[in-house]
């Protein structure tokens, strides 16, 4: 298991005692769902971690968190590519396969650059000596995977950096964030040198880091260490997949940390402000904090939050979609609203834990885990403001997974294409045989 699911294994049985057996009636729009590709387990992969991106030719790119012939069974996990053919078949092309000593296993997907560069990480390998269960299983990885010049050709591996547990952050997970002039952003679950999560597997809170380019082609990045959390009143655990304002202060969320809800805290959403002087520690503000019984038991944040036109975040919770609107001049602090509550009702979907996306009309659009249908496998849903009252919000379940050879338990982001169909991963399920009766995962898309 890994150190993410350790974590939130508690929170997600809370949640499911929640889930009605007798289901109901739900709001449904029900669109086509088409599984693209199966992982096999093995060499191909297996376990996608977060979802897909496009490229310009259409191409589809994540990672897995496991498979691959690079190291024993079941692997230390591959980055692929899905590429369209005739008759809406997609073939897999596995583009570098984790071995280890320059990563494994990674906790996130894939971004992309302008020009085709992917950038992740790994939650373990690398050269840093971090301990678990007596032996070195590394503290992870920051990479980039660069097309090749000429169409056809192999693909390069880089690590740009290399943690070392300690207070610059070790098992990076979640997405990574660009800025415009190439630098990086990202967060660990651990390290930090503060506070004590999870021991004694691992040490300290994790952090929020920054990853500069080199100025020369070919450079060395430099690792900057933005913030260290402590847990106790302030956040621990931090997810990932952060945002970046116009003033370049930096959004996300903690897993845990703040209020004491007797297991860690119930989470957090946090901004980060530039510094006045360069190399100092970025201060940090603390927007909301959850707490048991908060607006129906909202707790524990398991990815970033999004901003909308308007200044606002939006987020989730293990139980609930929430917005929190930037201060106004009377009140003085981010308002949170909760938009919409999931697992309390009959039928539909419980644990959102992949990012949001929100389409051109404003609607929200994301995935439960479980919940929407009899089998509980999960759901691609959009929420959507009524015409004449933009604070009441009503949910549509596109599509709820059933069995086996359908995906099952998405657990990341979608991504559209042009035409307004959404893509994404299923943990399980799938047609691939390599795993057991559950399946290895697949990649879907759903369309209108």
């Amino acid at each position: 298991m890994n150190p993410r699911q350790r974590l939130r294994n508690a929170g997600r049985s809370a949640a499911i005692v929640l889930m009605t057996v007798a289901l109901a009636s739900v709001a449904s729009a029900e669109w086509k769902e088409k599984v693209l590709y199966s992982f096999q387990g093995g060499n191909d992969g297996q376990s996608p971690a977060g979802g897909v991106v496009f490229d310009k030719a259409g191409n589809l790119y994540g990672a897995t968190y496991e498979g691959g012939s690079t190291c024993p069974s079941p692997g230390c996990g591959t980055i692929f590519q899905l590429s369209p053919g005739n008759g809406g078949t997609w073939t897999e092309t596995i583009l570098y396969g984790f071995n280890g000593n320059q990563g494994s296993y990674p906790e996130g997907g894939v971004i992309a650059d302008a020009n085709g560069n992917l950038y992740g990480t790994t939650a373990y390998g690398g050269s840093g000596i971090c301990l678990l269960f007596g032996g070195n299983v590394g503290c992870g990885v920051a990479y980039e995977l660069s097309p090749p010049v000429q169409k056809g050709g192999q693909w390069t591996y880089a690590v740009l950096y290399s943690f070392k547990g300690g207070k610059d952050g070790q098992i990076p997970q979640g997405d990574l964030t660009l800025d415009e002039a190439g630098n990086i952003y990202g967060a660990t679950l651990y390290g930090g040198g503060y506070g004590s999560c999870n021991a004694p597997y691992f040490q300290h809170c994790g952090t929020v880091f920054k990853l500069s380019a080199p100025k020369q082609k070919g450079g060395k990045w430099t690792e900057e260490v933005l913030h260290s959390f402590k847990s106790g009143t302030d956040g621990a655990g931090p997810n990932g997949g952060l945002v970046l304002d116009r003033k370049r202060a930096i959004y996300g969320t903690t897993y845990a940390g703040g209020d004491d809800c007797g297991d860690g805290g119930c989470g957090t959403v946090f901004e980060l402000d530039p510094p006045v002087k360069k190399g100092d520690d970025w201060p940090e503000k603390q927007l909301h904090v959850f707490a048991d019984g908060d607006d129906g038991g909202a707790r524990s944040p398991s990815t970033g939050v999004i901003f909308d036109s308007t200044g606002s975040l939006y987020g989730t919770t293990l139980g609930t979609l929430f917005r929190l609107a930037p201060p106004s001049k009377k009140s003085g602090h981010w308002e949170k609203t909760t938009l919409f509550a999931f697992c309390n009702t009959n039928g539909g979907g419980c644990l959102p834990e992949g990012s949001l996306i929100f389409d051109r009309f404003g609607s929200l659009y994301g995935t439960t885990y479980y919940g929407y249908g009899a089998e509980l496998l999960g759901s691609v849903f959009r929420l959507k403001a009524d015409a004449l009252n933009e604070e009441a919000w009503s949910i549509d379940y596109l599509h709820g997974f059933t069995h086996v050879p359908d995906g099952l338990f998405p657990a990341a982001g979608l991504v559209f294409d042009a035409h307004g169909a959404v893509y994404s991963t299923t943990q399980e399920g799938g047609a691939g045989t390599g795993c057991g009766n559950g399946g290895c995962g697949a990649v879907f898309e759903v369309e209108p």
